[in-house]
Protein backbone atom coordinates (compact mmCIF):
# COMPACT_ATOMS: atom_id res chain seq x y z
CA UNK A 1 0.00 0.00 0.00
CA UNK A 2 1.55 3.37 -1.00
CA UNK A 3 2.55 5.77 1.75
CA UNK A 4 1.17 9.28 2.04
CA UNK A 5 3.17 12.48 1.57
CA UNK A 6 2.86 15.36 4.04
CA UNK A 7 3.86 18.99 3.99
CA UNK A 8 5.45 19.29 7.42
CA UNK A 9 6.65 22.89 7.30
CA UNK A 10 6.55 25.97 5.07
CA UNK A 11 8.66 29.10 5.48
CA UNK A 12 8.34 32.19 3.31
CA UNK A 13 10.53 35.20 2.65
CA UNK A 14 10.49 38.45 0.67
CA UNK A 15 13.27 40.98 -0.02
CA UNK A 16 13.61 44.06 2.15
CA UNK A 17 12.66 46.69 -0.41
CA UNK A 18 8.97 47.74 -0.48
CA UNK A 19 8.21 49.05 -3.97
CA UNK A 20 4.47 49.10 -4.61
CA UNK A 21 3.71 52.77 -4.00
CA UNK A 22 6.97 53.75 -5.70
CA UNK A 23 6.02 51.76 -8.79
CA UNK A 24 2.54 53.30 -8.97
CA UNK A 25 4.10 56.75 -9.07
CA UNK A 26 6.71 55.67 -11.63
CA UNK A 27 4.12 54.07 -13.91
CA UNK A 28 1.83 57.09 -13.68
CA UNK A 29 4.74 59.30 -14.77
CA UNK A 30 4.92 57.34 -18.04
CA UNK A 31 1.37 58.33 -19.04
CA UNK A 32 -0.42 61.44 -20.23
CA UNK A 33 -2.94 62.95 -17.81
CA UNK A 34 -6.08 61.28 -19.20
CA UNK A 35 -4.51 57.80 -19.27
CA UNK A 36 -2.85 58.45 -15.93
CA UNK A 37 -6.26 58.86 -14.30
CA UNK A 38 -7.41 55.56 -15.83
CA UNK A 39 -4.25 53.85 -14.58
CA UNK A 40 -4.62 55.20 -11.05
CA UNK A 41 -8.29 54.18 -10.88
CA UNK A 42 -7.63 50.63 -12.12
CA UNK A 43 -4.50 50.16 -10.00
CA UNK A 44 -6.52 51.23 -6.97
CA UNK A 45 -8.90 48.32 -7.58
CA UNK A 46 -6.14 45.68 -7.69
CA UNK A 47 -6.38 44.71 -4.00
CA UNK A 48 -2.61 45.11 -3.52
CA UNK A 49 -1.04 47.31 -0.86
CA UNK A 50 2.54 46.01 -0.69
CA UNK A 51 5.07 44.39 -2.99
CA UNK A 52 8.76 43.74 -2.48
CA UNK A 53 11.77 43.79 -4.79
CA UNK A 54 15.37 42.58 -4.73
CA UNK A 55 16.54 46.01 -5.90
CA UNK A 56 16.20 49.25 -3.96
CA UNK A 57 13.95 51.84 -5.59
CA UNK A 58 15.35 55.24 -6.46
CA UNK A 59 14.60 58.21 -4.23
CA UNK A 60 12.46 59.91 -6.89
CA UNK A 61 10.02 57.77 -8.95
CA UNK A 62 10.04 60.46 -11.63
CA UNK A 63 13.83 60.74 -11.69
CA UNK A 64 16.34 59.45 -14.27
CA UNK A 65 16.53 55.92 -12.82
CA UNK A 66 13.96 53.54 -11.37
CA UNK A 67 16.42 51.83 -9.02
CA UNK A 68 18.90 53.29 -6.55
CA UNK A 69 21.84 51.59 -8.26
CA UNK A 70 21.11 53.19 -11.63
CA UNK A 71 20.67 49.93 -13.55
CA UNK A 72 17.12 50.71 -14.72
CA UNK A 73 17.80 54.12 -16.30
CA UNK A 74 15.04 55.77 -18.29
CA UNK A 75 15.70 55.22 -21.96
CA UNK A 76 18.30 52.52 -21.23
CA UNK A 77 16.77 49.65 -19.25
CA UNK A 78 19.16 46.67 -18.92
CA UNK A 79 19.26 43.73 -21.30
CA UNK A 80 18.59 40.13 -20.38
CA UNK A 81 22.24 39.38 -19.49
CA UNK A 82 22.33 42.15 -16.86
CA UNK A 83 19.03 40.99 -15.39
CA UNK A 84 20.32 37.40 -15.16
CA UNK A 85 23.40 38.65 -13.34
CA UNK A 86 21.13 40.39 -10.83
CA UNK A 87 19.12 37.17 -10.45
CA UNK A 88 22.27 35.11 -9.84
CA UNK A 89 23.29 37.49 -7.07
CA UNK A 90 19.95 38.03 -5.33
CA UNK A 91 18.00 34.77 -5.76
CA UNK A 92 20.29 32.49 -3.69
CA UNK A 93 20.25 35.02 -0.84
CA UNK A 94 16.45 35.14 -0.79
CA UNK A 95 16.17 31.35 -1.15
CA UNK A 96 18.53 30.80 1.79
CA UNK A 97 16.45 33.22 3.85
CA UNK A 98 13.36 31.07 3.24
CA UNK A 99 15.15 27.78 3.90
CA UNK A 100 16.61 29.18 7.13
CA UNK A 101 13.02 29.88 8.18
CA UNK A 102 12.38 26.12 8.25
CA UNK A 103 14.90 25.83 11.12
CA UNK A 104 16.17 22.52 9.78
CA UNK A 105 19.28 22.44 11.97
CA UNK A 106 20.71 18.93 11.90
CA UNK A 107 17.78 17.88 9.72
CA UNK A 108 19.47 19.57 6.76
CA UNK A 109 21.88 16.65 6.51
CA UNK A 110 18.91 14.27 6.18
CA UNK A 111 17.39 15.99 3.12
CA UNK A 112 17.52 13.52 0.24
CA UNK A 113 15.92 15.55 -2.58
CA UNK A 114 15.99 19.22 -3.54
CA UNK A 115 13.41 20.60 -6.00
CA UNK A 116 13.73 24.21 -7.16
CA UNK A 117 11.12 26.04 -9.23
CA UNK A 118 11.77 29.35 -10.94
CA UNK A 119 10.84 31.10 -14.17
CA UNK A 120 12.53 34.47 -13.63
CA UNK A 121 16.22 33.58 -13.89
CA UNK A 122 18.53 30.87 -15.20
CA UNK A 123 22.21 29.92 -15.06
CA UNK A 124 24.32 26.80 -14.71
CA UNK A 125 25.71 25.88 -12.27
CA UNK A 126 22.59 27.29 -10.73
CA UNK A 127 20.69 28.12 -7.59
CA UNK A 128 20.28 24.43 -6.69
CA UNK A 129 24.02 23.97 -6.17
CA UNK A 130 24.20 27.31 -4.37
CA UNK A 131 21.58 26.10 -1.91
CA UNK A 132 23.45 22.85 -1.25
CA UNK A 133 26.44 24.89 -0.07
CA UNK A 134 24.54 27.69 1.67
CA UNK A 135 22.10 25.48 3.58
CA UNK A 136 24.34 22.58 4.55
CA UNK A 137 22.57 20.01 2.39
CA UNK A 138 24.33 16.72 1.57
CA UNK A 139 26.60 16.88 -1.48
CA UNK A 140 24.80 13.86 -2.89
CA UNK A 141 21.28 15.31 -2.56
CA UNK A 142 19.18 14.56 -5.65
CA UNK A 143 18.47 17.86 -7.41
CA UNK A 144 15.65 18.71 -9.82
CA UNK A 145 15.02 22.09 -11.46
CA UNK A 146 11.46 22.89 -12.62
CA UNK A 147 11.90 25.86 -14.92
CA UNK A 148 9.73 28.30 -16.82
CA UNK A 149 6.35 26.90 -15.81
CA UNK A 150 5.19 30.19 -14.34
CA UNK A 151 2.78 30.59 -11.45
CA UNK A 152 1.63 26.97 -11.30
CA UNK A 153 5.14 25.49 -10.88
CA UNK A 154 4.80 25.07 -7.10
CA UNK A 155 1.88 22.67 -7.53
CA UNK A 156 3.95 20.62 -9.96
CA UNK A 157 6.79 20.70 -7.44
CA UNK A 158 4.48 19.29 -4.78
CA UNK A 159 3.26 16.67 -7.25
CA UNK A 160 6.83 15.54 -7.91
CA UNK A 161 7.61 15.51 -4.19
CA UNK A 162 4.59 13.26 -3.61
CA UNK A 163 5.79 10.84 -6.30
CA UNK A 164 9.24 10.72 -4.67
CA UNK A 165 7.82 10.07 -1.18
CA UNK A 166 5.46 7.37 -2.43
CA UNK A 167 8.34 5.58 -4.19
CA UNK A 168 10.78 6.04 -1.29
CA UNK A 169 9.14 6.48 2.16
CA UNK A 170 12.52 7.43 3.67
CA UNK A 171 12.92 10.41 1.36
CA UNK A 172 12.89 13.94 2.77
CA UNK A 173 12.16 16.49 0.07
CA UNK A 174 13.02 20.20 0.22
CA UNK A 175 10.98 22.25 -2.27
CA UNK A 176 12.13 25.82 -2.95
CA UNK A 177 10.04 28.21 -5.08
CA UNK A 178 11.97 31.42 -5.78
CA UNK A 179 11.03 34.23 -8.16
CA UNK A 180 12.39 37.73 -8.77
CA UNK A 181 9.58 39.02 -10.95
CA UNK A 182 10.47 42.69 -10.57
CA UNK A 183 13.72 42.15 -12.48
CA UNK A 184 11.64 42.04 -15.64
CA UNK A 185 10.16 45.50 -15.39
CA UNK A 186 9.79 47.00 -18.86
CA UNK A 187 9.93 50.64 -19.90
CA UNK A 188 6.67 51.25 -21.75
CA UNK A 189 3.82 53.66 -22.23
CA UNK A 190 1.30 50.86 -22.88
CA UNK A 191 -1.44 51.12 -20.28
CA UNK A 192 -2.16 47.37 -20.22
CA UNK A 193 1.50 46.46 -19.61
CA UNK A 194 1.89 49.08 -16.88
CA UNK A 195 -1.18 47.67 -15.17
CA UNK A 196 0.24 44.15 -15.50
CA UNK A 197 3.46 45.25 -13.77
CA UNK A 198 1.30 46.43 -10.83
CA UNK A 199 0.85 42.77 -9.89
CA UNK A 200 4.37 41.44 -9.62
CA UNK A 201 6.55 41.09 -6.55
CA UNK A 202 9.55 39.02 -5.49
CA UNK A 203 9.32 36.17 -3.01
CA UNK A 204 10.38 32.67 -2.00
CA UNK A 205 8.81 29.71 -0.24
CA UNK A 206 10.63 26.70 1.22
CA UNK A 207 8.72 23.53 2.06
CA UNK A 208 9.68 20.26 3.74
CA UNK A 209 7.74 17.20 2.52
CA UNK A 210 8.10 13.74 4.11
CA UNK A 211 6.11 10.58 4.74
CA UNK A 212 5.63 11.60 8.38
CA UNK A 213 2.63 13.51 9.74
CA UNK A 214 1.52 15.94 11.04
CA UNK A 215 0.97 18.65 8.48
CA UNK A 216 -0.91 18.68 5.20
CA UNK A 217 -1.50 15.38 3.42
CA UNK A 218 -1.21 15.68 -0.36
CA UNK A 219 -4.17 13.76 -1.75
CA UNK A 220 -4.55 14.05 -5.54
CA UNK A 221 -3.62 16.30 -8.46
CA UNK A 222 -5.45 17.37 -11.62
CA UNK A 223 -4.48 19.56 -14.55
CA UNK A 224 -6.89 21.52 -16.75
CA UNK A 225 -5.61 23.12 -19.97
CA UNK A 226 -7.63 25.54 -22.11
CA UNK A 227 -5.71 24.94 -25.35
CA UNK A 228 -7.90 27.19 -27.44
CA UNK A 229 -7.01 30.14 -25.19
CA UNK A 230 -3.31 29.52 -24.67
CA UNK A 231 -2.30 32.87 -26.20
CA UNK A 232 -4.03 34.77 -23.37
CA UNK A 233 -1.12 34.14 -20.99
CA UNK A 234 2.45 33.78 -22.27
CA UNK A 235 5.97 34.24 -20.89
CA UNK A 236 8.84 34.64 -23.38
CA UNK A 237 12.55 35.46 -23.16
CA UNK A 238 13.33 38.65 -25.09
CA UNK A 239 16.45 40.80 -25.55
CA UNK A 240 15.43 43.13 -22.72
CA UNK A 241 14.21 40.66 -20.11
CA UNK A 242 11.32 38.23 -19.97
CA UNK A 243 8.09 39.43 -21.54
CA UNK A 244 4.78 38.53 -19.90
CA UNK A 245 1.53 38.77 -21.84
CA UNK A 246 -1.46 38.74 -19.50
CA UNK A 247 -4.67 39.40 -21.39
CA UNK A 248 -7.65 41.03 -19.76
CA UNK A 249 -9.62 37.99 -20.96
CA UNK A 250 -7.78 35.65 -18.57
CA UNK A 251 -10.31 35.86 -15.68
CA UNK A 252 -13.22 34.89 -17.95
CA UNK A 253 -11.15 32.03 -19.41
CA UNK A 254 -10.24 30.79 -15.92
CA UNK A 255 -13.89 30.91 -14.90
CA UNK A 256 -14.93 28.90 -17.95
CA UNK A 257 -12.14 26.33 -17.49
CA UNK A 258 -13.00 25.74 -13.83
CA UNK A 259 -16.68 25.31 -14.54
CA UNK A 260 -15.99 22.71 -17.22
CA UNK A 261 -13.38 20.87 -15.10
CA UNK A 262 -14.99 21.20 -11.67
CA UNK A 263 -16.07 17.57 -11.34
CA UNK A 264 -12.60 16.22 -12.14
CA UNK A 265 -10.78 18.77 -9.96
CA UNK A 266 -12.97 18.10 -6.93
CA UNK A 267 -13.25 14.32 -7.52
CA UNK A 268 -17.03 14.65 -8.01
CA UNK A 269 -17.50 16.54 -4.75
CA UNK A 270 -19.60 19.71 -4.60
CA UNK A 271 -17.64 22.89 -3.77
CA UNK A 272 -19.39 23.14 -0.40
CA UNK A 273 -17.66 19.89 0.62
CA UNK A 274 -14.30 21.69 0.53
CA UNK A 275 -13.33 23.31 3.84
CA UNK A 276 -10.23 25.18 2.72
CA UNK A 277 -9.28 26.95 -0.51
CA UNK A 278 -5.64 27.71 -1.32
CA UNK A 279 -6.02 29.57 -4.61
CA UNK A 280 -3.08 31.30 -6.27
CA UNK A 281 -3.87 35.03 -6.07
CA UNK A 282 -2.86 35.92 -9.62
CA UNK A 283 -4.87 39.10 -9.26
CA UNK A 284 -8.13 40.32 -7.76
CA UNK A 285 -10.09 39.55 -10.92
CA UNK A 286 -8.66 36.01 -11.01
CA UNK A 287 -9.89 35.38 -7.47
CA UNK A 288 -13.26 36.90 -8.34
CA UNK A 289 -13.48 34.51 -11.32
CA UNK A 290 -12.73 31.47 -9.14
CA UNK A 291 -15.33 32.61 -6.62
CA UNK A 292 -17.98 32.94 -9.35
CA UNK A 293 -17.06 29.70 -11.14
CA UNK A 294 -17.37 27.57 -8.00
CA UNK A 295 -20.08 29.56 -6.24
CA UNK A 296 -17.87 30.22 -3.20
CA UNK A 297 -18.72 32.49 -0.31
CA UNK A 298 -16.48 35.59 -0.02
CA UNK A 299 -14.73 34.29 3.11
CA UNK A 300 -13.52 31.18 1.26
CA UNK A 301 -10.77 33.05 -0.57
CA UNK A 302 -9.82 35.45 2.19
CA UNK A 303 -6.39 33.79 2.77
CA UNK A 304 -5.59 34.27 -0.93
CA UNK A 305 -6.79 37.87 -0.94
CA UNK A 306 -4.69 38.62 2.14
CA UNK A 307 -1.54 37.25 0.48
CA UNK A 308 -2.32 39.34 -2.61
CA UNK A 309 -2.79 42.43 -0.45
CA UNK A 310 0.47 41.96 1.44
CA UNK A 311 2.77 40.72 -1.34
CA UNK A 312 1.20 40.91 -4.78
CA UNK A 313 1.68 38.08 -7.28
CA UNK A 314 5.11 36.47 -6.80
CA UNK A 315 4.56 33.78 -9.44
CA UNK A 316 5.36 30.23 -8.23
CA UNK A 317 5.84 30.89 -4.47
CA UNK A 318 2.54 32.71 -4.10
CA UNK A 319 0.28 29.71 -3.61
CA UNK A 320 2.72 28.40 -0.99
CA UNK A 321 2.28 31.63 0.98
CA UNK A 322 -1.43 30.69 1.04
CA UNK A 323 -0.62 27.07 1.94
CA UNK A 324 1.43 28.36 4.87
CA UNK A 325 -1.83 29.65 6.31
CA UNK A 326 -3.45 26.24 5.75
CA UNK A 327 -0.83 24.67 8.06
CA UNK A 328 -2.32 26.71 10.91
CA UNK A 329 -5.76 25.12 10.50
CA UNK A 330 -7.01 22.25 12.69
CA UNK A 331 -6.78 18.67 11.52
CA UNK A 332 -9.49 16.82 9.60
CA UNK A 333 -10.23 19.51 6.99
CA UNK A 334 -10.41 18.92 3.24
CA UNK A 335 -8.79 21.53 1.01
CA UNK A 336 -8.34 22.39 -2.63
CA UNK A 337 -5.31 24.23 -3.99
CA UNK A 338 -4.89 25.66 -7.48
CA UNK A 339 -2.57 27.82 -9.53
CA UNK A 340 -2.87 29.27 -13.02
CA UNK A 341 -0.24 29.97 -15.64
CA UNK A 342 0.82 29.96 -19.28
CA UNK A 343 -1.11 27.61 -21.39
CA UNK A 344 -3.80 28.65 -20.25
CA UNK A 345 -3.29 26.02 -17.53
CA UNK A 346 -4.73 25.32 -14.09
CA UNK A 347 -2.77 22.94 -11.85
CA UNK A 348 -4.91 21.78 -8.93
CA UNK A 349 -4.69 19.49 -5.93
CA UNK A 350 -6.74 18.16 -3.06
CA UNK A 351 -5.23 18.04 0.42
CA UNK A 352 -6.17 17.26 4.03
CA UNK A 353 -4.98 18.82 7.27
CA UNK A 354 -3.61 16.27 9.75
CA UNK A 355 -3.02 17.02 13.43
Amino acid sequence: MPVNAYINRIATAVPEHEVHQFYLRYAASMLADNRRRIFERMAGLAGIEHRFSCFAPALDPEGPSVDLGGTFRRGAFPGTAARMAMFNEAAPVLAQKAVDGLHLGNEASRVTHLIVTTCTGFSAPGIDLDLVQRCGLPDGVERTMIGFMGCYAAVNGLKLARHIIRSDPQARVLLVNVELCTLHLRETTELEKLLSFCLWGDGCAATLITAEPPGIELDSFRCAVADEQRELMTWDIRDHGFDMVLSGQVPAAVQQALRSSQEAILSSRPPEAIDLWAVHPGGRTILDAVERALGLKPAALEPSREVLRRYGNMSSPTVMFVMEEMLKKPGGLLGCGMSFGPGLTAETMLFRTVS
